[in-house]
């Protein structure tokens, strides 16, 4: 079930990689441990899910690998770059929220960090134009948050994410409190960003079903403090679709996934 090539880079070398941690803890003032020791690597292009129970710290793995908090210890190399990542190091983050402003419209929304990385208007537009496109939302660049759906707000946050053209693209759980229906919609939308874009996705989930549907390879983590339980690679046709959510592969990586998160398992739902 474990792959240990995948999880050390093996033998793709480390100028494959997109994202290194090597030992890495996170202990927090109160003393509690997050994390560790957590030793990952993911490849340039490729789609990874981090999936475990709540507190084990893939949110935490998430803000390291972002350059929004530091370990206590151990490395963290993203894009080559030892050491913590720094703004403008081609990473774009989707968070739980949206956290669209209310006040200004979608494009505005999307156009934020390339104001405050003071890209010229023009630039601007016409990249946040092709953000707002490859997410299906063209049409609603003069809306403001309060006339969209949470699947189209999700979608301006994702957008956002994508006007800088980041390498590498975080995602915090982003489609958790949708409905069924607009979650398995964006779920194949992603996928098809994910192809025609070719970037890098960390993607944390506690869906077991979303990870296997998603992945390239999905991470299972242990309780806190978080570690990897298990490394399991999702080999499958591609592109993959619905035929593959209905198939019997699917429905076996599903209790795979399952098996190998049953020893972290605390109450919570794992679907």
């Amino acid at each position: 079930m474990s792959d240990a090539r995948a999880s050390s880079g093996g033998e793709t070398g480390l100028t494959a990689l997109a994202v290194r941690l090597r030992g890495v803890t996170k202990t927090y003032d109160n003393g509690v441990m997050a994390l560790g020791p957590l030793d990952l690597a993911v490849r340039k292009g490729e789609f990874v899910s981090l999936l475990g129970p709540s507190g084990c710290g893939k949110s935490t793995a998430l803000r390291l690998i972002a350059g929004l908090a530091a370990p206590s210890s151990g490395t963290v190399r993203v894009s080559r770059h030892e050491g913590v990542a720094q703004p403008g190091h081609g990473i774009g983050f989707v968070f739980q929220e949206p956290t669209l402003m209310p006040w200004t419209s979608v494009r505005e929304n999307v156009r934020l960090p390339l104001k405050l990385a003071r890209v010229p208007k023009a630039e601007a537009r016409a990249r946040v134009d092709e953000a707002l496109a490859s997410v299906g939302l063209a049409e609603f660049a003069a809306a403001f948050p309060r006339e969209l759906s949470g699947g189209m707000k999700m979608r301006v946050s994702l957008a956002r994410a994508l006007v800088t053209d980041p390498d590498i693209l975080l995602m915090d759980e982003p489609f958790a409190a949708l409905d069924e229906i607009t979650r398995f919609r964006l779920n194949n939308d992603l996928l098809t960003l994910w192809r025609d874009l070719g970037k890098t996705i960390i993607f944390v989930t506690h869906s077991v079903f979303e990870s296997v549907y998603l992945s390239q390879r999905v991470v299972v983590m242990t309780a806190r403090p978080g570690r990897i339980q298990a490394d399991v690679r999702i080999e499958t046709v591609e592109p993959r679709g619905e035929e593959f959510r209905t198939s019997a592969a699917y429905a076996d990586y599903c209790r795979k996934v399952s098996g190998a998160l049953a020893p972290s398992y605390s109450g919570q739902s794992m679907l």
